[in-house]
């Protein structure tokens, strides 16, 4: 899950929970947000995790110049 597709179920979440009112038999839509908004933050946390920046230990290079000896 991306950080886009976790913001979207974030925003959704919190509009199912706050702002329906809705009475479904069998269905609580307030708790339904309250999940989503938890997935939510929990893809978020794991997208920065996995995709946040990271030390990146570069290789090494060592420059060597090859020329000539006009001596030799």
């Amino acid at each position: 899950m991306g950080i886009g597709v976790s913001v979207f179920l974030i925003a959704l979440g919190a509009i199912l929970a706050f702002a329906v009112q809705v009475d479904l038999s069998g269905l609580d839509i307030q708790t339904v947000g309250y999940i989503l908004m938890f997935a939510g933050v929990v893809g978020l946390v794991l997208a920065m995790v996995v995709w946040g920046p990271r030390r990146r230990r570069g290789a090494e290079v060592e420059e060597r110049r090859v020329y000539d000896d006009p001596r030799l």
